[in-house]
């Protein structure tokens, strides 16, 4: 892997506090590629090469709590981390999946929606993976792989960020409901 040159290190940590100045103050609607541009301090040119455009600056900002997420569920403490029953597990994860969800809802949803496949790949196949895992351990005869996107997919920010905004459901009911599925697995 190649190293970053220090002025390109220097470069992004301007622009993603500046982008993190904008969405602090005005939300993500107000996160434009030349105002985040002129805040840092750096050409749009630099900004486009660098995160291809408001997607990849919006995944460039979930990074650092993605990477925290990440390290937790794969080497942190129980019940997220090993060392739980897959079922203790499962639930956690999935409970801390849905907080951290709700705490970036817009950054995620413009990302997960750049695309029509924007929302798979990178975090997704980590989850899916994970997920997958304690569902094969859960349910040996089960199909772990089919299972892990339905219990992922109520976690997708465009239909989460609908039913907390549009229907009035609270992330606490969503997660009520993940646990039920859980609980369907388990017998």
């Amino acid at each position: 892997m190649r190293r970053e040159r220090t002025d390109a290190a220097r470069n992004r940590a301007k622009i993603l506090a500046a982008a993190e100045a904008i969405v602090a103050a005005q939300g993500v609607r107000g996160l434009s590629m030349a105002e985040v541009a002129a805040a840092a301090g750096v050409g749009v040119g630099t900004l486009y090469r660098r995160f291809g455009d408001r997607s990849g600056l919006a995944y460039a900002l979930i990074d650092r709590r993605e990477r925290e997420f990440q390290s937790a569920f794969i080497e942190g403490p129980p019940p997220l981390g090993p060392g739980a029953d897959p079922a203790a597990r499962a639930r956690a994860f999935l409970e801390a999946l849905a907080d951290r969800t709700v705490e970036q809802l817009d950054l995620l949803l413009m990302a997960e929606t750049a695309g029509p496949f924007a929302r798979f790949g990178g975090a997704y196949d980590a989850y899916h993976g994970h997920l997958s895992m304690l569902v094969a351990r859960l349910r040996p005869d089960a199909d772990a792989y089919c299972l892990a996107d339905a219990l992922l997919a109520p976690l997708a920010a465009p239909l989460l960020a609908h039913r907390i905004r549009e229907c009035g459901v609270e992330a606490a009911r969503v997660k009520s409901a993940l646990g039920a599925l859980l609980d369907g697995l388990t017998g």
